[in-house]
């Protein structure tokens, strides 16, 4: 499992937040207030935890973020299926893809997290040169 890929998918995903805000903001149910502070906060998170897991010291604690942020992201997902897989003037998926991004994808993606999270959290506590 390449921990630069999984890296780089959070990076340009959090990036594109930023670059493409109209993409998400049909994405958030609407039961959540502030869809743009919930959009910039996600895009922020995604790019620091992800160019985190790249530092071993920070990369237990990295993982741990990113795998809540995925689960805060569920309810984005099923609000998807609720609305048919066809968000007002952005993705548009048929609506068994919806369902497999929900059921397949985001578990897989939580366990490429999980999996690359390091072998324990006393490298962030480690000092610089031991």
């Amino acid at each position: 499992m390449n921990l630069y890929g999984l890296a780089g998918f959070f990076f340009f995903a959090g990036c594109y937040h930023f670059i493409n805000p109209g993409f998400y903001y049909p994405l958030i149910p609407p039961y959540l207030p502030f869809p743009t502070a919930i959009n910039s906060l996600s895009g922020v998170l995604e790019v620091v935890l992800g160019v985190a897991l790249l530092v071993p010291r920070f990369r237990f604690y990295s993982a741990i973020g990113l795998m809540i942020l995925l689960v805060l992201f569920i309810p984005s997902h099923i609000y998807f299926i609720q609305i048919g897989g066809c968000a007002d003037q952005g993705l548009c998926v048929p609506l068994w893809v919806a369902w497999v991004r929900l059921v397949v994808i985001h578990p897989l993606l939580i366990g490429w997290v999980w999996a690359s999270r390091g072998r324990s959290r006393k490298t962030f506590t480690t000092p610089v040169g031991e």
